[in-house]
């Protein structure tokens, strides 16, 4: 064997060891089959989902959007329970701001369906405003049904479409 065949293949072994150590990256436990979160249940990760402070714990574990029946703005008594959830939320993490956005499914004209969406916002916008969320953090928008989740006709897709989403932002909207 010459000797670049023997240095290829020393190279080689080299890389394929390295990349079965379970600690290249400075974590004991990755190659264990150890899940950390697992083993530090209370152990909070900024920005995830188990820090209650975050976006992500909002949208996911308080619910950032709420349905409606055809036709309707009324907010429906699941849709108060989620809302609740929201205005506590807003109300202790003072520091974020929310944009609810409306939205319609695709049936009717594309003005009824803005003013439809309108209407479901500013429901959704006054609901946090009347369990104590500040007006002046709050903002709503019609997207009406220019912006589908779902993109079918059949009442599965136009259910998921009736919907306000209450959209998270950071800054503070008081002034002082």
């Amino acid at each position: 064997m010459n000797t670049f065949t023997k240095a290829i293949l020393l190279v080689a072994a080299l890389g394929a060891s390295a990349c079965t150590n379970p600690n290249r990256f400075g974590d004991a436990d990755a190659g264990a089959g150890i899940d950390t979160a697992a083993r530090d249940q209370n152990a909070i990760i900024p920005g995830s989902v188990n820090d209650p402070t975050s976006v992500a714990y909002f949208q996911q574990a308080v619910g950032d959007r709420v349905l409606f029946a055809v036709d309707q703005s009324t907010l429906t008594a699941e849709g108060r329970t989620t809302l609740d959830g929201q205005a506590q939320w807003l109300l202790v993490n003072s520091d974020y701001l929310a944009v609810i956005e409306g939205h319609a499914d695709e049936q009717g004209t594309r003005e009824y369906n803005l003013a439809l969406g309108a209407r479901r916002a500013n429901a959704v916008m006054e609901y946090l405003v009347s369990r104590g969320v500040p007006a002046n953090r709050l903002k709503f928008v019609s997207y009406g049904k220019e912006r589908p989740i779902e993109i079918c006709s059949e009442e599965a897709c136009y259910a998921k479409n009736r919907r306000a989403v209450t959209i998270i932002s950071a800054g503070s909207g008081l002034t002082g």
